[in-house]
């Protein structure tokens, strides 16, 4: 039974169709990675799935219908969205960025939780006076993640969480991303190029080119698909 359903025929940007059968579950808790060449559409399936893009069909969050409903009221459904370039507010400070993604829930328990998670992350604790543009890449990273969490979702949406970062710091921000999946229950959908650490912490992953699913499978499959490990893998 998957908690996130897509059954989409088609997807885009005004006229311009970018998606066709789009169609594939998240369960509860699950993971699955979004693995694809530049220009596959892989941000759009995020986008779509977010309310940015024109959208035939149905996209079901635990049965409630999404398509139609304004952005805010996705987020608000349980849906939480990482674009690509993190998205921070780099004139807020870390705290305040924590603030805002929390600005769908009552006011008293979102102090409580910016708290938390500044614990949680120890390195947004020590600079959570400090404007997000002074963060390193891999902080601004943690800090997109953290905002995302702050609106306690039932889905997280990710797109690219490891471009521009070092490898190491790449590592380390899986690891935590899988941590969390653990601790918090909240099922994950990534999107990512490095498909070497996304298949890793993920359960289930598809292949889309040219904006068609061409490969689905379990993460285990795909890392022994000899031409995913040849496109995507690098063997």
């Amino acid at each position: 039974m998957s908690l996130l359903t897509v059954d989409v025929d088609a997807a885009g940007y005004g006229p311009a169709t970018v998606l066709r059968d789009m169609r594939f579950g998240v369960p509860a808790g699950g993971r699955l990675v979004v693995l694809g060449a530049n220009g596959a559409g892989k941000t759009t399936v995020l986008r779509t799935i977010s309310g940015l893009c024109r959208a035939e069909g149905s996209i079901r969050l635990d049965g409630t219908e999404l398509v139609g409903m304004p952005t805010h009221r996705i987020a608000g459904a349980g849906l939480a969205h990482v674009p690509q370039g993190r998205g921070t507010f780099g004139d807020l400070t870390v705290r305040e960025n924590l603030l805002v993604g929390g600005s769908t829930r009552p006011r008293r328990s979102v102090a409580a939780d910016a708290d938390r998670w500044m614990e949680r992350f120890p390195r947004l604790g020590e600079r959570s006076a400090r404007p997000a543009s002074g963060l390193s890449g891999g902080e601004q990273q943690l800090l997109a993640i953290a905002r995302a969490l702050m609106s306690a979702p039932r889905v997280l949406l990710l797109d690219e969480p490891s471009l521009g970062l070092a490898p190491k710091v790449t590592t380390d921000l899986f690891a935590t991303l899988d941590e969390l999946g653990r601790e918090t229950g909240t099922a994950m959908l990534l999107v990512e190029q490095n498909a070497e650490v996304a298949l890793g912490i993920a359960e289930d992953a598809l292949v889309i080119e040219s904006g068609r699913i061409t490969v689905r499978g379990s993460a285990a499959e795909l890392r022994d698909n000899d031409d995913v490990r040849r496109a995507y893998l690098g063997v």
